[in-house]
């Protein structure tokens, strides 16, 4: 499905925009169901519903309200929605992640939604991924589709290209784990990133070692994105899983090859949220859980 030169691009970079991914039958469901969920936050106040572990599945931002509905993320989406689960495990963006994972085998490791609807806070703080989601290997990719169109102007996903092939940095300030880079990181490598835009149906595959972050949207339009996340089947976890599924580690590519590979890596294990969602461990709330 990915040209080779698509599969070596997104290993120099780490990162590879490609769009028409999903269907406009397969949005059209996922969209129907995230707005079904937007009607259903106005009636909350606080994060509501429960995943896998008893944490809240909805998660809201700080100036939600019934009038202005400000719901920032879903956790494992694919549990409740038919729509999401085949868009995971069985469709195009899986095959693709399954290219440039190796071609050989991939397991899934975990969902989420995140919306910025109009003009809400919403942002995501320099960091890496693998940081969250230690394994043996690093071999593994984030799967960013576009839910609506992503535009430079409404929050979209900024990276550092080739940052995957450099340090790995810690995402711990002062004993507890914050989710995101020391300033003086931002300071020396993330001063001219690249917007990850496209149009809804596009998606922005990623190396879990890439520096990225996103700005709030101050647009009147929405940017949602449905986040999957695939490993190489051969990668096991260090540590708990930030966002445990009933369908973690089910293989969704390729073969079971049976071993364990490792490759050298050196980081402080991350603390899990006690909340909804890492948003409130970036903003300092959180009282983590071990």
């Amino acid at each position: 499905m990915l040209s080779q030169q698509q599969i070596q691009d997104f290993h120099e970079q780490g990162v590879l925009v490609v769009p028409n991914v999903v269907s406009a039958q397969e949005l059209a469901g996922m969209t129907e169901d995230l707005a079904a969920w937007v009607e259903e936050s106005r009636g909350h106040a606080q994060a509501w519903g429960q995943t896998q572990d008893g944490r809240a599945r909805f998660d809201i931002e700080s100036d939600h309200s019934a009038t202005h509905p400000s719901l920032r993320r879903i956790s494992s989406p694919t549990e409740i929605s038919g729509h999401y689960f085949q868009v995971a495990m069985h469709s195009r963006m899986t095959e693709m992640a399954g290219e440039l994972i190796g071609g050989k085998g991939m397991r899934f490791h975990h969902s989420k939604l995140n919306a910025k609807l109009p003009h809400t806070a919403t942002q995501v703080k320099w960091h890496q991924d693998f940081p969250f989601t230690p394994h043996t290997n690093d071999d593994l990719v984030t799967a960013l589709l576009m839910l609506t169109d992503v535009s430079t102007e409404n929050g979209p996903l900024m990276v550092i290209p080739g940052s995957h092939r450099g340090t790995l940095f810690s995402h711990w300030q002062q004993g507890r784990f914050t989710g995101q880079v020391e300033e003086e990181v931002i300071a020396q490598y993330c001063g001219a990133p690249m917007s990850c835009t496209g149009r809804a149906g596009s998606v922005c595959f990623m190396h879990t070692r890439l520096l990225h972050a996103s700005g709030p949207n101050t647009t009147t339009l929405p940017r949602n994105m449905f986040i999957t996340v695939y490993k190489a089947e051969d990668a096991q976890a260090l540590c708990e899983n930030p966002l445990p599924s009933q369908h973690e580690n089910q293989l969704v590519f390729g073969v079971e090859s049976g071993l364990v590979r490792m490759t050298p890596n050196r980081l402080k294990l991350p603390q899990k949220p006690a909340g909804a969602s890492f948003f409130v461990q970036q903003a300092g709330l959180d009282t983590a859980m071990m």
